[in-house]
Formats: C-alpha cells, sequence, structure tokens
C-alpha cells in the first residue's frame, strides 16, 4: 500500500504535527510525502531526511504559500490515483483539507485516528474520547486524519527520500489570503510543550489569568493554555484553548488551575503523562483524572507555588 501524507509546515520549516502522521503511515504501507507551499525547497529537503520517507512530492506555486484548502485539496485528490490513502495531521490546516479530498474522491473520511488496527481498520474516539470505536472502511481509497498525540514521532533524521515535483493544479479561484494574525509567544508551543500550564474560568479576568498563570509558567518553561470558557470571557485568544473544540495536547506534565474539567476540555488533555489539578471545589471533575490534587484558593496557592519554584 501507498501512502501518502500531506506535510504541514510554514513554507520554512516541517511542523511537529507531520512527524506523528509519518508514523501512522508507516503502519500501512510505503510513506510518500506532498510538500505543497512557495518557495519549500529546503522543506522538501528537509522532509526528505524524516526516518522512513521514501518519495517527497513537491509542488511549488503561489496557489499554494497560505495552503488555502479550496487550493490544495484537487492536488492531493490528483495524486490519489498512484497512493491507496493519505493522512493528514488533525489540525485546523488539515481538518480544512481532508473532508474535500474526501468528497473529491467520493469516499468515507475516517477522522482523529487513534491507531491503524489494520489496513482498513482503525480506531477513533468518539463521545468526546468517553469511548473507543473501532471503524473498518470498505472504500479502496482512504483519507485519515490523525491524533497526533496517539503515535510517537518519526525521527527527523535517518532518511533518504527521494524529491520529486509534480505539476500544479493552479488556482481555484475559490478563495484569497487576505491577511494573518499570529500570535507570538516566547514560551513553547502548545502542542509540542512538555509542561503546560492551563487557567480557566475560576481566575475571573484577564489580569488575574495573566499574573497568575504566566509567572508560574514561566518559571517551569511551560506553555499557556486556557479553557474554553476562559477563551470565550475573553481572558486569553482563541490560540491558548485545549480541548476538544481547541488544542489536543499530551505533555508530561499539565497543571490545570481553577479549570472544573468539562467534557470537551478533558477530551483535550487527559492523555498528558501527569495531571496536577488546582482548585477550591474538591467535587469538580477535573479530581477524577488528575494524579495530584491540590483543594483550595488559586489566588493563594499559585503565588505561593510560584515563589517556592
Amino acid at each position: 500500500m501507498k501512502t501518502l501524507v500531506w506535510v504541514e509546515h510554514d513554507n520554512q520549516s516541517v511542523k511537529d504535527a507531520t512527524l506523528a502522521v509519518v508514523t501512522a503511515a508507516s503502519k500501512l504501507g510505503e510513506v510518500h510525502l506532498l510538500v505543497a507551499g512557495e518557495g519549500v525547497a529546503a522543506v522538501a529537503q528537509e522532509a526528505a531526511k524524516i526516518a522512513g520517507v521514501g518519495k517527497v512530492h513537491v509542488a511549488d506555486d503561489a496557489a499554494y504559500g497560505h495552503a488555502l484548502a479550496e487550493n490544495v485539496a484537487p492536488l492531493v485528490a490528483a495524486l490519489m490515483d498512484s497512493h491507496d490513502a493519505v493522512l493528514f495531521p488533525a489540525t485546523t490546516n488539515g481538518k480544512n483539507i481532508a473532508p474535500r479530498v474526501a468528497a473529491l474522491l467520493d469516499v468515507m473520511q475516517v477522522s482523529d485516528i487513534l491507531s491503524v488496527e489494520g489496513p482498513d481498520t482503525f480506531t477513533r474516539p468518539i463521545y468526546a474520547g468517553n469511548a473507543i470505536a473501532t471503524v473498518q472502511t470498505s472504500d479502496k481509497k482512504l483519507v485519515l486524519t490523525v491524533r497526533g498525540t496517539a503515535f510517537a514521532k518519526a525521527e527527523t533524521s535517518g532518511g533518504s527520500g527521494v524529491v520529486e515535483a509534480v505539476s500544479a493544479t493552479g488556482d481555484a479561484g475559490l478563495s484569497s489570503f487576505v491577511s494573518a494574525e499570529i500570535a507570538k509567544s516566547v514560551r513553547p508551543e502548545l502542542t509540542s510543550a512538555k509542561v503546560i500550564v492551563s487557567g480557566g474560568r475560576a481566575l475571573q479576568n484577564g489580569e488575574n489569568f495573566h499574573a497568575l498563570i504566566e509567572p508560574l509558567a514561566d518559571k517551569l518553561g511551560a506553555a499557556v493554555g486556557a479553557s474554553r470558557a476562559a477563551v470565550d470571557a475573553g481572558y486569553v485568544p482563541n490560540d491558548y484553548q485545549v480541548g476538544q473544540t481547541g488544542k489536543i495536547v499530551a505533555p508530561e506534565v499539565y497543571i490545570a488551575v481553577g479549570i472544573s474539567g468539562a467534557i470537551q476540555h478533558l477530551a483535550g488533555m487527559k492523555d498528558s503523562k501527569t495531571i496536577i489539578a488546582i482548585n477550591k471545589d474538591e467535587d469538580a471533575p477535573i479530581f477524577q483524572v488528575a494524579d495530584i490534587g491540590l483543594v483550595g484558593d488559586l489566588f493563594k496557592l499559585v503565588p505561593e507555588l510560584t515563589e517556592k519554584l
């Protein structure tokens, strides 16, 4: 079986989310990568070095410079004539492109896979992760999105993939890039951080969030996350959100401050190696998944913890 992995990148380097997808693809068969973008020669060379990669298809065209799904999907669909499966990371871009490819191929998409059980059989979470479904598809062409936290990351060196240019399908004329407002932070990126400190609605406002969560995160060299309630209340931007409708994370240590543990939040972080919860409500659902629980007033406990580090 030949598999195609869409490479997520920023036109400069390969993003970590791609590495887990390569591991998933290797369980199905021969791994080929697709690097679509503008001025991506360096990205293609980096991708070719990923362990287990046999070939890197490169589509270098202005139409792919911002990964617009309307332009990328026809390119992927065209390459499926010579591939049996295409895999995407379950990121914002991956989840935007994959359904369009599935529609063009007239097949069912299998979303957010956690494991590969066979050439046509996979597991995926349902009911916000409270149950795991085993899904078998009869489609001849497979379109899959991969939960990155469920697979080990492929090594970034040791590979010797052959780089091959492919014809661009061009601009579909259905959408155009206007602008992007990208939040910049000196802290680690949420999905790749080893330690995450997240705050919830109990922090009461944005000023308290920044005053309590950020110093603790700085002491630990951690990324900063938030519950949906905190994001909806305007404490922090949307890209901080951890949960089923936010980012799925699995760090070594996850510290939940003032987060009750709603089911959609737990779906995004319960695979963390060690979960530490700070909440004044001893019956909060977060304590059911926490390895370490601290019951008390976060406005007193968090500054004390930060001071002792």
